[in-house]
């Protein structure tokens, strides 16, 4: 008899990823219907089935899919919100995240041509940039749902942890969209005021922010483009978080902030594009910028690259690590004057 071959290694991953199309399909649909609007109590398929319209049989299939990736809990035929989705996935929750994983999702598109891109190179560049003014303004919401689902408190922590902290004056924060993180990090500081700089069509929506948390005494908005304007001076602290993927040139902008800064004032940047090995991880970088890759659009850098330019742009010390976010790895990069 022919002898079977010998294999040292296992297929699980190749069959995981085989399955992460229905994961992710489970989930959105989950959203869709706002399955998880209904599950903060137990419930049984019948009865979830009638509360939105669906059928009975399918719907615990459904369930019983949701069920298997943990989503929910099934316990006696009924079935619960797991932690996570009662805490990101109820839509009346102040940390939802529906919104946010749905304009996530990958294009359909361009997953059925990557074959074709692969092949052929990049498709003709878009008529209207890929970030306009227009699109990150109504893509507000999202940066808002992102904040209070907790990278907010994330960020708030490494300013509120620095030695400095105490000494603060004057903030501000750098493509800061709709402002819930700064206007927390000027609340927690006794007397500390700050300014949100972004586009103006993006300012417009975080004065509303402003009003609604009731920060109009302590910050304001300036409106421009951080890559030909000017964003102002006297700053004691300058946070970046997440804005310097829309510099043009990092070099420029970072030298625009020291000149913006105070002597021995602080420089914070979280910048989620950060490769390593030789531009293959982390995964999540790598796979959520594919498709702008494939269309001859680089947004991402090595890692080391920010610090390397606030060196260059003459801060006296660096400090560089990895933090772990719920949207994967970023890297912090805090530098002094």
């Amino acid at each position: 008899m022919k002898k079977l071959p010998e294999v040292n290694v296992d297929y699980g991953n190749l069959y995981g990823m085989i399955l992460a199309p229905i994961r992710t399909r489970l989930l959105l649909t989950g959203i869709e219907l706002k399955v998880f609007d209904h599950l903060s109590e137990p419930k049984s398929a019948d009865t979830l089935a009638q509360t939105i319209g669906a059928h009975p049989q399918n719907t615990k299939a459904f369930l019983d899919g949701l069920t298997a990736i943990n989503l929910i809990e099934k316990k006696n035929g009924l079935y619960k919100n797991s932690l996570a989705a009662e805490t990101f996935l109820v839509e009346a929750s102040p940390t939802y995240l529906g919104r946010l994983l749905d304009a996530m999702k990958p294009d359909d598109q361009f997953l059925q041509n990557l074959a074709k891109m692969v092949k052929e190179g990049p498709p003709p560049p878009p008529e209207k940039p890929v970030f306009s003014e227009e699109m990150l303004a109504k893509a507000i919401v999202l940066y808002v749902d992102s904040e209070r689902a907790g990278y907010a408190h994330e960020v708030i922590t490494i300013i509120t942890e620095l030695p400095e902290f105490s000494s603060f004056k004057r903030m501000l924060d750098l493509g800061g969209g709709p402002g819930l993180i700064s206007m927390a990090i000027v609340d927690a500081h006794p007397d500390m005021k700050g300014t949100i700089f972004d586009l103006p069509p993006v300012v417009a929506e975080a004065k509303k922010f402003i009003k609604e948390y009731g920060m109009e005494e302590r910050m304001d908005v300036l409106g421009g483009d951080f890559n030909r304007d000017s964003i102002g001076e006297g700053y004691d602290l300058v946070l970046a978080s997440g804005s310097l993927q829309f510099a043009k040139d990092i070099g420029y902008v970072v030298k625009k902030v020291y000149d913006s800064l105070n002597p021995g004032g602080v420089f914070v940047s979280v910048f989620p594009f950060g490769m390593t090995h030789e531009h293959t991880k982390p995964e999540n970088t790598v796979l959520g910028l594919l498709s702008f890759a494939l269309m001859g659009q680089e947004v991402a850098f090595d890692q080391g690259y920010i610090a390397d330019s606030m060196v260059k742009a003459g801060f006296k010390a660096t400090c560089s690590r990895t933090i772990d976010t719920f949207m994967g790895s970023m890297e912090l990069d805090i530098a002094r004057k």
